[in-house]
């Protein structure tokens, strides 16, 4: 999306906007100048595409501005209309989730055009993160983006997970397993890797067709909480930290 302090990628472009303001006071650090993040590596088969993840907090004042950049790609973008921006409604403290698609491959610079004056004050903090993911196709058919005019009244979930100890993979595979259909109204689920970032391991994004639907999932899950091997308690048994946040789709 159009960001602050473009980034300039000399084998795959990021998109600019992202990576504009200042992250908050913790928060990883983006890639090194010149570091390389692939997508090819240590990921399960199915990831085999790189995502740049960005969380972002307007200015007090400024959210209506920055929801405005983020909804414009970069020019150099280098997979044009890939990607998406999702809007807090209930959860974290963040008010934007934008998420874009790469390819396979890119390599950062240190070289960065200007900032644009007219987006110097719009960003409170943000944080940025590479991950793997599945191919584009993929991707865009769980979010509903590939007839995205057919699914603008979606409600979506984002998620971040950090595994407890020893647990990466057992939480990898709870969290990549079918839905069960009896409960789970969700139309589209995605789940992205850390590559390079946040202090996350696992950021998923499930989709419902409607609020209505969302809604019917919620109570839903709320018998299955007796359950103690399996939904919530299965969850905290592998995480040691995770969060949810309520949101719905602003672009495209």
């Amino acid at each position: 999306m159009k960001r602050i302090l473009p980034v300039l990628l000399v084998t795959i472009g990021l998109s600019s906007g992202a990576l504009a303001q200042s992250s908050p006071a913790g928060a990883s650090a983006t890639p090194a100048a010149s570091g390389t993040a692939s997508a090819g590596t240590a990921a399960p088969a199915a990831r085999t595409d790189l995502y740049h993840v960005n969380f972002s907090r307007a200015a007090v004042g400024k959210a209506a501005e920055q929801a405005e950049n983020l909804k414009k790609q970069a020019p150099d973008a280098p997979m044009p209309g890939h990607f998406i921006v999702l809007r807090h409604q209930d959860g974290d403290d963040w008010d934007y989730c934008t998420i874009e698609h790469l390819g396979t491959k890119a390599t950062v610079s240190a070289a960065r055009p200007a900032m644009p004056a007219a987006q110097s004050g719009v960003g409170d903090w943000h944080t940025d993160t590479f991950v793997s993911g599945p191919s584009w196709a993929a991707f865009s058919k769980e979010l509903g983006l590939d007839d995205a005019s057919k699914s603008t009244a979606s409600a979506y979930v984002v998620s971040v997970y950090r595994p407890a100890a020893g647990q990466r993979e057992g939480l990898d595979k709870f969290l990549t397993e079918p839905p069960d259909r009896a409960v789970d109204t969700s139309s589209g689920n995605v789940v992205l890797q850390h590559l390079d970032g946040a202090a996350w391991t696992f950021l998923a994004v499930a989709r419902y067709n409607s609020w209505n639907d969302f809604a019917k999932n919620e109570v839903n899950s709320i018998a299955g909480m007796s359950k103690s091997d399996a939904g919530w308690f299965k969850l905290r048994s592998h995480v040691s930290y995770h969060s949810d946040t309520l949101c719905d789709r602003i672009a495209p």
